[in-house]
């Protein structure tokens, strides 16, 4: 399952590459043994047993996976290549969005990040798993555009990250500011791919599955 040949540039994909690898090793932390590394909101998820490790582990695989299918596939062994990280991607996030959805129901900043954070679980499943039938169906044209919105969803990890960091350098109130991130991480990501999409024509009207 590839994102599509010459879907972008080196400089933004080494970026997009070296964000997406370093994030998602980090994020490994998380399904460590004793997961409770993380920040104290975190860890006071009812759900973080089991499903925080969980998360965690499947979409960092997702995450450091998905770059490298924006890389053409033009010989056999490439496009091998290419379809083996692309069913792991698939099966990942299909197993990754509803414990992310799980863990958005005991969000502890309340009912906006659940909501927030809800409903990029649903669409990330959404988006892949359309994507992964729109190639089973061989409609490839639909299954770049439906696999590039995923991958804007999953990337939501590290503007997530990036957003958070903003927040504590400037010394703002956690929880309401983790309310608007928990939308602000993955929404503007949504809207600039579609633009992204709508410019070079591509955006089409894939069929709802």
């Amino acid at each position: 399952m590839s994102f599509g040949a010459r879907t972008l540039s080196k400089p933004s994909f080494i970026l997009m590459a070296v964000l997406a690898v370093g994030l998602g090793l980090f994020a490994l932390r998380y399904a460590a043994p004793h997961p409770f590394a993380a920040p104290e909101n975190v860890s006071r998820n009812p759900f973080a047993v089991p499903f925080l490790p969980i998360h965690a582990l499947l979409s960092a695989v997702a995450l450091m996976v998905g770059p490298f299918q924006f890389q053409a596939a033009r010989d056999g062994q490439r496009r091998r290549w290419h379809r083996l990280c692309g069913r792991l991607y698939v099966a990942v996030c299909l197993l990754s969005a509803p414990a992310g959805l799980i863990l958005a129901l005991g969000a502890t900043t309340g009912p906006i990040a659940t909501a927030g954070f809800g409903i990029l679980a649903i669409l990330w499943f959404f988006f892949t798993l359309s994507g992964y039938r729109a190639a089973a169906a061989h409609h490839y044209a639909d299954h770049r555009r439906w696999m590039i919105r995923s991958y804007a969803l999953t990337f939501g990890a590290v503007t997530l990250r990036l957003y958070l960091a903003v927040a504590i350098a400037t010394q703002m109130d956690f929880a309401p500011a983790y309310r608007v991130i928990s939308f602000l991480a993955w929404v503007p990501n949504l809207l600039l791919v579609e633009l992204w999409l709508r410019r070079r024509g591509l955006a089409g009207r894939p069929p709802i599955p």
